[in-house]
C-alpha cells in the first residue's frame, strides 16, 4: 500500500490543524480531538490487508500509483490532497485517498464470496475509477471537492453490486459528475440498476442544463419522463423544441405524437419548408391573434414582412410592460434585426460613397418612423456612422410632429435605453432630448440610470457611463448624478451589494468629469492611471516598443498607407520593405518598431492575407505589440478586432464610429487605453494622434493624455475641430473606465470573502 511516511503524514494532518500546532500542549490537542470525536464520526478504521498473491500485486501497484498521482494533483507532494481552502474538506479528501481506497482493495481480497477472476475484475475497476477521476480533474470536468463523495459512493455501489442490488439510490443522491464515473465503471456496468440510473442522470442533466434539454433527451427519447419534459420545454423554450420537432428519429416522432395544441403548432411549423418565417409569430398564431394566411401574404414581400415583424414586436413590447412575456419574443427580435440589416443597413452602408442621399437612402422610403426606429436601434453593430445619422434624421422627417415623446410612446419604450445609448454615441442625444417636453426628458433620463442592479450583465451600466460623456446640458447631467446618488442610497438601504458597487463607481466617475470636484479618479477607484500611460509599460524585455498598424486595400486605405510614411523622416526612422509588410524603426531615441501590413487589393482578400502573414510572423518570433492602430473605414474594424493581440495596452480605432466597439476591445485587451471617434474618423486627425504618440515615446516621455489632447486641439479649426472633439481620449472613456473599475472591485470583494 502507501509508504508508512505518507500514512504518518495523513494521520498527523488529520489529528491537527494550524491553530492546534501553535503554542498548544499535548493535553490541549487531546481534548480537542475528543471534542471532535463527539461532534462527528471518526474516520473509518483501516482494514488490515491480507497477504496478496504475487499474481495480483501488480494490480494493487496500479492503484497505489494512482493514489500517489491524485495526492500530487494539488501541486504538492506532502501526503495531503488539498482540494480547497477548507481544512475539513481537505481532511475528508485525504481520508478517502488513503483509508477508503486501501479498504476497497482489502475488501476485494477478503471477500470470500468471489473468485480470483472476479478479484481481478474489481481491482481493475477500482483503478479505472481512479483513472477517470484523474482525467476529469485535469480537464476540470470534476472537482477535487467531489473526490470524497466519489470514493464513498463507489464503496457503497460496489457492496450493492455484490448483493445483486440496484445502485440507483447511489446515483440519486450524488452529483452528476460522480454518477457518470460510477455507471460507466467496468465493475458496475452490468448492475441491474444501470437503466434506471441512466434515466436519473439524464433528468439531473436536463434540470441543470435546461438550454440543452432536447439535445439530452435525444439520447433517450423513450425515457419515462420524456412527455413531461417536452411539454415543459414547449412553453419555456419553444425554439429548442422546434429544432427537434421535424427530426426523422425517435425524439422527432415523440414530439409529433404528443396531443398538446402548442406542441402541435410547433410540430406543424417545423415540418414546413418556410416554417422559420412563421415561427417568430408563434405566440399570436397559438392564441389565434393572427392567421397563417396573413403571414403567407407578406412572406415574399420583404418590406411587408419587415413591417409585420415591427408591428408584432411593438405588440409584444406592450405585453412585456404588463408582465406578460410572449413566446419566442427573442426569436422575433432576432429575425427583425437580421431583416433590418439584410434589407436596409447593408444597402445604405454599401452606398456610403455616393454623393446623392436620395439614391443611398432610397430603400428607406416605404418605412415608417417605427420601422426606422428598429433599423437604428437593432443595427448598432453593423450600421456606419453616416448611415445611422441618415436613419435618425428620417425618423423625425416622417413624423407630422417630430416629437420624441410620441416616438417612444409608439414604440412602447421598447429598447429605449439602447436608443438613448446609440444616440449619445453619435452625439445626437441632446438633439433627441430637445425634441420632448422638459419634464418628460428628465424622467426619461432618471429611468435610464435606474434599475442597473437588476440586470444580469453590465451592458446597461456601461451604456449609462458612455452616454454621460455625451451629454452637454448641465441640468441633465446634474439630474443624472442626483439620481445615481439616490439609487446608491436605496441600494445601501436594501443591502444590495451589486447596486452599491455599480452606483458608487458611476458616481465617482461622473463626479471626476467636473474638475471643480477635484476627484482623483485613479486613487478613488484603485485602477491604473487613465490619465497617462508610462512608457515602461509599453516596452518589451529588450526595451523596444512594438506598434502594429492594420491597413486595408480599398482606394482610401491605399492612399492612407502611402501618405503615412511621409510623416517619418529618414534621418529619424529606417524603413525596411518585406514582401507583405513594412517595418519602420526609430534610429534615434527610444527604440520603436512600427509594423504595417501592405494594403493589397481587398476585393481579392490580399490585404487580409498580408495581415495574417504579419500576425503569424509576430507570433512566431514572440514579438508582442503593445500599441495597435486601426487604419480603415468602420466596416473593416471588426476584422482588426478579430486579430487584436491581447498584449495591446493602447488601441487607436481610427475609423468612423469606433467608439461602438469599446467592449469588444476590452474583452481581448484588459485595461487597454482606447482612443476612438464617436462619429467620423479622419486621416488628418489619426496621423496627428499617431505622430504625437510615437514622437513622445521616441523622446522617452510617458503618454500624458490630457497634455497630448491640449497640444493637439490648436491644430484643428472649423470642421476638423468638430471631428477632433468627437475623438474620446482614454481618460474620458467612461464605459471602459467603469468596466475596469467594476472588475477590480469584484476581485477585491472576492479576496475579502
Amino acid at each position: 500500500m502507501h509508504a508508512n511516511q505518507q500514512k504518518a503524514a495523513f494521520w498527523n494532518y488529520f489529528c491537527s490543524s494550524t491553530h492546534m500546532m501553535k503554542r498548544l500542549h499535548t493535553i490541549v490537542c487531546f481534548l480537542i480531538i475528543t471534542i471532535n470525536a463527539l461532534a462527528q464520526p471518526l474516520p473509518p478504521v483501516e482494514i488490515g490487508m491480507p497477504k496478496v498473491p504475487a499474481m495480483r500485486l501488480l494490480h494493487h501497484d496500479y492503484i497505489d500509483n494512482n493514489q500517489k498521482t491524485i495526492q500530487k494533483l494539488d501541486g504538492k507532494d506532502d501526503g495531503i490532497f488539498t482540494v480547497s481552502t477548507n481544512d475539513t474538506l481537505n481532511k475528508k479528501a485525504t481520508e478517502a485517498l488513503v483509508i477508503w481506497i486501501n479498504n476497497l482493495q482489502a475488501k476485494v481480497e477478503l471477500n470470500k464470496g468471489i473468485d480470483d477472476n472476479t478479484r481481478y475484475k474489481w481491482l481493475r475497476a477500482i483503478n479505472e475509477m481512479l483513472n477517470s477521476f484523474v482525467t476529469g480533474y485535469k480537464i476540470k470536468s470534476i472537482k477535487g471537492t467531489q473526490f470524497y463523495n466519489l470514493i464513498v459512493a463507489y464503496n457503497d455501489a460496489m457492496e450493492l453490486e455484490w448483493k445483486s442490488q440496484s445502485i440507483q439510490s447511489i446515483i440519486e443522491k450524488n452529483d452528476i459528475e460522480v454518477g457518470e464515473i460510477i455507471i460507466s465503471n467496468y465493475g458496475l456496468k452490468n448492475n441491474i440498476g444501470i437503466p434506471s440510473s441512466n434515466d436519473v442522470l439524464l433528468l439531473k442533466k436536463i434540470y441543470k442544463y435546461p438550454r440543452r434539454a432536447m439535445s439530452l433527451l435525444n439520447q433517450n427519447p423513450n425515457a419515462s419522463f420524456a412527455d413531461s419534459i417536452i411539454k415543459s420545454i414547449a412553453y419555456k423554450d419553444p425554439e429548442q423544441l422546434y429544432n427537434y420537432a421535424a427530426a426523422p428519429n425517435g425524439l422527432g416522432r415523440k414530439i409529433q405524437s404528443i396531443n398538446d395544441p402548442l406542441i402541435k403548432k410547433i410540430g406543424l411549423l417545423a415540418l414546413m419548408k418556410t416554417g422559420r418565417m412563421y415561427f417568430p409569430f408563434l405566440d399570436n398564431l397559438y392564441k389565434n391573434k393572427i392567421s397563417m394566411d396573413s403571414i403567407t401574404k407578406v412572406l415574399f414581400d420583404s418590406t411587408g414582412y419587415y413591417k409585420l415583424l415591427v408591428k408584432t414586436q411593438i405588440e409584444y413590447a406592450e405585453r412585456v410592460k404588463n408582465n406578460d412575456t410572449p413566446l419566442v419574443m427573442k426569436v422575433l427580435t432576432a429575425k427583425l434585426k437580421s431583416k433590418a440589416v439584410e434589407l436596409f443597413i447593408n444597402e445604405i452602408n454599401g452606398l456610403h460613397e455616393t454623393q446623392f442621399e436620395k439614391i443611398r437612402f432610397n430603400s428607406l422610403i416605404p418605412l415608417s418612423p417605427q420601422d426606422l426606429y428598429y433599423v437604428a436601434v437593432l443595427g448598432e453593430e453593423e450600421i456606419y456612422t453616416s448611415s445611422y445619422l441618415g436613419v435618425y434624421k428620417r425618423i423625425f422627417e416622417k413624423m407630422k410632429t417630430p416629437n420624441a415623446d410620441t416616438l417612444l410612446a409608439w414604440m412602447q419604450y421598447d429598447y429605449y435605453k439602447k436608443f438613448i445609448k446609440i444616440a449619445s454615441n453619435y452625439n445626437m442625444l441632446d438633439d433627441f432630448l430637445k425634441r420632448m417636453d422638459k419634464a418628460n426628458a428628465e424622467k426619461l433620463m432618471r429611468d435610464f440610470v435606474t434599475g442597473l442592479e437588476n440586470t444580469k450583465t453590465l451592458e446597461d451600466a456601461v451604456d449609462v457611463a458612455n452616454s454621460y460623456a455625451s451629454i452637454y446640458n448641465p441640468e441633465i447631467k446634474k439630474l443624472i448624478l442626483n439620481q445615481i446618488d439616490e439609487n446608491l442610497a436605496l441600494s445601501e438601504a436594501k443591502g444590495n451589494k451589486r447596486g452599491q458597487s455599480i452606483y458608487n463607481l458611476l458616481s465617482i466617475i461622473f463626479m471626476s468629469m467636473d474638475s471643480s470636484n477635484k476627484v482623483d479618479l485613479v486613487a478613488r477607484l484603485g485602477i491604473e492611471g487613465v490619465y497617462n500611460m508610462p512608457i515602461n509599460n509599453l516596452k518589451d524585455t529588450s526595451g523596444r516598443i512594438i506598434i502594429q498598424q492594420f491597413f486595408y486595400g480599398d482606394k482610401d486605405g491605399q492612399g492612407v498607407f502611402k501618405s503615412f510614411f511621409r510623416n517619418y523622416p529618414s534621418k529619424l526612422w529606417k524603413r525596411v520593405e518585406k514582401e507583405q509588410w513594412v517595418e519602420l524603426s526609430s534610429i534615434k531615441g527610444v527604440p520603436i518598431t512600427i509594423y504595417c501590413n501592405k494594403p493589397f487589393d481587398n476585393l481579392l482578400d490580399l490585404d487580409a492575407k498580408a495581415q495574417e502573414a504579419l500576425g503569424r510572423y509576430l507570433e512566431d518570433n514572440e514579438i508582442r505589440p503593445t500599441i495597435v492602430i486601426h487604419r480603415g473605414h468602420s466596416y473593416f474594424v471588426a476584422s482588426t478586432i478579430e486579430q487584436l493581440p491581447s498584449s495591446a495596452k493602447i488601441v487607436l480605432l481610427g475609423s468612423c464610429g469606433g467608439y461602438q466597439r469599446l467592449s469588444d476591445v476590452l474583452d481581448i485587451c484588459n485595461n487597454a487605453h482606447i482612443i476612438a471617434s464617436k462619429q467620423t474618423g479622419t486621416g488628418q486627425i489619426n496621423i496627428a494622434l499617431i505622430t504625437s504618440i510615437t514622437e513622445n515615446l521616441r523622446l522617452g516621455r510617458n503618454l500624458d493624455w490630457p497634455t497630448i489632447w491640449k497640444n493637439l486641439e490648436p491644430k484643428f479649426k472649423g470642421d476638423s475641430k468638430e471631428k477632433f472633439d468627437d475623438y474620446v481620449p482614454p481618460y474620458k472613456n467612461l464605459g471602459a473606465i467603469f468596466i475596469t473599475a467594476y472588475k477590480l472591485a469584484m476581485e477585491r470583494e472576492e479576496v475579502i470573502n
